[in-house]
């Protein structure tokens, strides 16, 4: 019997590259870079929550996939906390959204990406970029999917140099 080392990661790496923008991996992945520090993980998360007015939860976690930051609203569902810690590590993890993920099961069939551990098929975490280095990954949830992503996209913005 052939033993075959393929990782979670890489294997929905490879299934998933081809629906990402050329651009973005047109240099190939990005490495893991120095995690997100706390302070800065604040910084990128709570403003677009906040400016949205959103009920929701805000996971953000280190190159490490480490939960470093986490707020939830007042109002947001307490299901939202583990939702958006999921979201975060998964798109750190692939470093890719993970609405890479449900586009690829919604729209390519691709349902065994079900049974990939640690992927979340759900809009709403983008991996945090910065120097072409992912220095971990923000998670979002309270809102529809679509909502959830558009947080958890803007919050990203704040961390360009």
């Amino acid at each position: 019997m052939t033993s075959r080392h393929v990782t979670p990661v890489f294997l929905a790496s490879a299934i998933l590259l081809p629906s990402v923008p050329a651009a973005v991996f047109a240099q190939g992945m990005p490495p893991y870079g120095a995690p997100i520090t706390a302070e800065r993980a604040k910084q990128a998360a709570v403003a677009e929550m906040r400016k949205l007015n959103m009920d929701m939860t805000i996971a953000i976690v280190d190159s490490g996939s480490n939960l470093v930051y986490l707020e939830r609203s007042n109002e947001a569902g307490i299901g939202t906390i583990d939702a958006a810690i999921g979201k975060a590590k998964a798109a750190n993890g692939i470093k890719t959204p993970t609405k890479v993920i449900e586009d690829m099961i919604l729209r390519n069939g691709q349902s065994n990406l079900l049974a990939v551990p640690g992927a979340y098929p759900v809009e709403g975490g983008v991996p945090l970029v910065v120097d072409n280095e992912v220095i971990g990954a923000i998670g979002a949830s309270g809102g529809m999917p679509a909502g959830d992503g558009t947080v958890a996209s803007a919050s990203t913005k704040g961390l360009r140099p």
